[in-house]
């Protein structure tokens, strides 16, 4: 069977690579995925967070929620991946099911979405390195610094072959999921506090008690980039089978991490004294339960992987922005130059590059504007990219419906009508409660919240204008595609 070479091919052979090349099996990918997830810094900050503010002791139980609404997502999306060739994720699905406009429009949405979680995790990292130094009788250095210094080191394993930054966060992923099994294990060893084992994340009228809400939306940042699998796809060894045995694994493995680990810190505490400690004392609650139940060194071990968690979340983000980018370019929504792959670590590396600068100049203007680097840098960022995503993931519940609507290459109701529209649902809840929570989540200010939502808005449209302006942007080729459904 003859098949006409594409561009891409074609200047592969010419020596001017723009297809990124790799032999990632799911294990891989789920390391990517989950390293992104930031296990620990999850653990450490966001499930304090919300059990204080949240639903209480029931929180562990949101995160079975927000699992089995993303396992929904998945069935469409990853049956989408098999007809789809192409590794924009999220603007790709879009593009296809329902048009160029809307997939630019997304596409710019999600580039922003990540740069500015990247964002947030830069200013965390750097007030997490200070901390640690000065609580050991180093000097204070302001966050930025660490923060950049971190910058040039993300940027090196970035800009080569991605096996590297593959190993390198295998090894950090095992070491902080390790350390909070340890926890866990722990707790669930000496039973529980003096009230055993906490049992209020199996009762419904618990779990609707306080602000579940807002909750939901705690929860639902811990899983922020695990579609990341599909954006891997060209440097997957069976992209076919891989895409989606990563997808559903990372779910399940960052779901059930989730719930337990949260249902040990509650049960470490008992349900009273787990909400009052969060609520007193968020950042060192895993710290506390850690000297509590493992010893004094597990207490300091903690704030040294949870330094490492953000490291590895960092450069699991700067991959997957990289290689937005480097779509983009290839699909000419963005300059060509960025499209281009590395001859020798066969990396999108231009797009890495330009990626480090943009990160770079977030960390610049936030300590410009002398914003503290957790209560501003970190919670804005994070509320903006909630956002972003969330409405993503609904638009591309979309896009499947009316792709699989409109095409025959699946018949499959269950993986093509029934799931999709469950989880469109269940995203529309939670796009519609983390508007309604935007405030909150940037320290209780309506202005920055409406501002965030004017940019978020601004961006899709910007996107919408190069669709009209660049007709030839983002037309995806439909050779592969064609060759797939053979």
């Amino acid at each position: 069977m003859t098949i006409k070479p594409s561009i891409p091919l074609i200047t592969e052979r010419l020596g001017d690579a723009r297809k990124l090349s790799g032999k990632l099996g799911p294990g891989a990918i789920v390391f990517m995925v989950v390293a992104a997830a930031a296990p620990l810094t999850v653990i450490a900050g966001t499930v304090p967070l919300g059990i204080a503010v949240g639903n209480g002791a029931a929180y562990p139980a949101t995160y079975v929620v927000c699992t089995a609404i993303l396992l929904l997502f998945a069935v469409g999306f990853t049956s989408m991946s098999k007809h789809v060739p192409g590794a924009g994720a999220f603007y790709t699905y879009i593009t296809k099911g329902i048009g160029r406009h809307a997939g630019l429009g997304s596409a710019f949405l999600a580039l922003l979405s990540y740069t500015a979680v990247q964002g947030a995790v830069y200013g965390y990292i750097g007030a997490a390195v200070n901390d640690f130094v000065t609580a050991h009788g180093g000097p204070e250095i302001p966050w930025y610094v660490y923060a950049v210094a971190i910058m040039a080191v993300v940027a090196t394993l970035g800009y080569r072959h991605i096996d590297l930054s593959g190993k390198v966060l295998g090894v950090l992923l095992v070491c902080e999921v390790g350390i909070v099994l340890v926890i866990d294990a722990a707790v669930i060893f000496r039973g529980g506090g003096d009230t055993g084992f906490s049992t209020a994340a199996l009762n419904p009228s618990e779990f609707f008690s306080g602000a579940p809400g807002i909750a939901l939306i705690f929860a639902i940042a811990g899983y922020i980039g695990f579609e990341a699998t599909a954006i891997f796809r060209d440097e997957a060894r069976d992209p076919a089978r891989t895409i989606p045995r990563a997808t559903y694994t990372a779910l399940i493995v960052i779901g059930v991490f989730y719930a337990i680990s949260s249902w040990a810190l509650v049960s470490a505490w008992g349900d009273k004294g787990a909400v009052a400690i969060a609520s007193e004392n968020p950042e060192g609650m895993i710290t506390e339960t850690a000297t509590l139940y493992v010893g004094a060194v597990a207490g300091d071990l903690v704030q040294i992987l949870l330094i490492s968690s953000l490291f590895a979340a960092l450069l699991a983000f700067h991959n997957v922005l990289s290689r937005y980018i480097f779509s983009l370019a290839n699909s000419s929504a963005l300059p060509a130059r960025c499209g281009k792959a590395h001859v020798k670590h066969s990396s999108p590396y231009i797009a890495s590059i330009v990626q480090t600068v943009s990160a770079l100049v977030l960390v610049v203007a936030s300590a410009l504007a002398g914003l503290d680097p957790v209560t501003e840098v970190f919670a804005w960022f994070v509320g903006v990219s909630s956002v972003g995503i969330v409405a993503l993931m609904t638009i591309t519940s979309v896009a499947v419906l009316v792709y699989f609507r409109r095409t025959t290459v699946d018949r499959r109701p269950w993986n093509t009508i029934f799931a999709p529209a469950l989880g469109l649902i269940g995203l529309t809840v939670l796009l519609v409660l983390t508007i309604a929570n935007l405030p909150l989540l940037v320290g209780g200010s309506r202005t920055l919240a409406a501002l965030i939502g004017v940019l978020l808005v601004g961006v899709f449209l910007g996107g919408i204008a190069v669709a009209v302006i660049r007709p030839q942007a983002a037309v995806l080729d439909t050779t592969e595609e064609k060759e797939i459904a053979k």
